[in-house]
């Protein structure tokens, strides 16, 4: 899947878990003002205590949701793979986003049990959008080498056995250096012809 689609995608998820983190704080919010407001009581609990535990639940969940957010985003703009703690975090939330669902089918119904699994998708689809990272294949080094005994290209032009051609370019320091030199060791130590002395 190209990034023409991924990239989208993962926009639309960051975008979703950011209306998330501010409905469920804005929830817990209003959950805790109406607590204080009617002064009620739930098996002898203070009324105040309730209010304050509502808003402040609202609040953390409310930036643990903003933080998932923030993850996909990051993913979204760098088109990468989360880090470790992105991972974590998007981890956690799927598995939120599962049991909210499975409370959502008897509190609000299949429709909020519906939404809870497109956002599960969504999330899912962030983790494993990158995963595969699109490299082209490697280049192959040229061998220099033949077997891994120094035998390649090279040894072979060097070392030409008897008979066999030089290559072109290449400097025989080997047999027939040898033969030159005798040759002229032996025109040197020659006696002068006949011709030269008369």
């Amino acid at each position: 899947m190209g990034p023409v689609v991924r990239r989208p995608v993962v926009w639309v998820a960051a975008i979703v878990l950011f209306v998330e983190a501010i409905g469920i704080a804005l929830l817990n919010w209003f959950l805790g003002v109406v607590v204080d407001r009617q002064d009620m009581s739930l098996a002898g609990l203070d009324s105040d205590m309730m209010s304050a535990s509502s808003k402040i639940g609202g609040l953390v969940f409310g930036l643990y949701f903003a933080a998932c957010a923030v993850s996909a985003l990051l993913v979204a703009l760098r088109e990468r793979p989360p880090g470790l703690l992105g991972r974590v975090l998007l981890i956690s939330v799927a598995v939120v986003h599962v049991l909210l669902g499975a409370f959502t089918v008897g509190l609000v119904g299949w429709g909020a049990f519906a939404f809870m699994m497109v956002v599960l998708a969504l999330i899912v689809f962030t983790l494993l959008a990158y995963d595969r990272r699109e490299t082209g294949p490697v280049d192959a080094a040229p061998e220099v080498g033949g077997n891994g005994d120094g035998e390649g290209e090279g040894a072979d032009a060097g070392s030409a056995g008897p008979g066999e051609d030089v290559a072109a370019g290449s400097v025989d320091l080997g047999k027939g250096a040898d033969a030159k030199g005798t040759s002229e060791a032996e025109a040197v130590a020659a006696p002068p012809s006949a011709s030269s002395a008369s």
